[in-house]
């Protein structure tokens, strides 16, 4: 009988994880052993229960996403983490990919090919959904913006990102778990980086590569 490959799902919508546990429990070798709504709880969660694999949304409230997963990798180099996210833009997968994530899958993909990133992942294969692994290598006239968001840390990028939406940094810090104070040093440190002065300015650079998509 195949061994079952044991996963812990992160997502801090409850009925979108009710929906891939549904979706997994069809699979005869695939055993959700645990569920987190953050990345707080997904870090201890892998410690507790060792998975095989952990599918990991990226936007979530606390740690975030990329954070958690160096978090995770750091504990243990060997973890393999699948992305499961909204976002198809390839800053966000780029981004992943270098915090260590072994592969990357969109929301709106066939529910085949979940079963089969996780299948591949275990086998200590990657997998990067076809339509973002052809991209993948393009180059375009905004490298320069995007070799700047490179240069951001995990938190760094969860910060731009809200800012650039436009939220307060009040709002940032309610919604990051973070000090008013260290939110603020995060935006003086992102617009020093960025080399820009204004949250629009930060809006614009979003804007051209894809990060303001929700």
């Amino acid at each position: 009988m195949k061994e079952k490959i044991k996963v812990i799902l992160v997502d801090d919508h409850a009925v979108v994880r009710a929906g891939f546990r549904l979706l997994l429990s069809s699979v005869d070798h695939i055993d959700v052993i645990a569920e987190a709504e953050r990345g707080e709880q997904a870090c201890q969660l892998y410690l507790d229960k060792r998975p095989d694999v952990i599918v990991l949304d990226l936007s979530m409230p606390g740690i975030g996403g990329l954070e958690s997963i160096r978090r995770i990798l750091l504990r243990d180099s060997t973890a393999k983490i699948l992305v499961f996210s909204v976002h198809d833009e390839l800053v966000y997968v780029n981004r992943a990919l270098s915090a260590g994530a072994k592969g990357y899958i969109t929301k709106n993909t066939a529910p085949a090919i979940l079963m089969e990133a996780i299948e591949k992942i275990a086998a200590g294969e990657t997998y990067i959904e076809q339509g973002l692994r052809e991209n993948l290598p393009a180059q375009n006239n905004e490298s320069n913006y995007r070799a700047l968001i490179d240069s951001l840390s995990a938190r760094e990028f969860d910060v731009f990102r809200l800012l650039a939406k436009g939220l307060t940094i009040h709002k940032i810090s309610d919604e990051l778990c973070l000090g008013y104070k260290t939110v603020a040093n995060y935006g003086t440190q992102i617009k020093s980086k960025l080399k820009v002065s204004t949250t629009a300015e930060l809006a614009h650079i979003a804007m051209v590569l894809g990060v303001m998509k929700s």
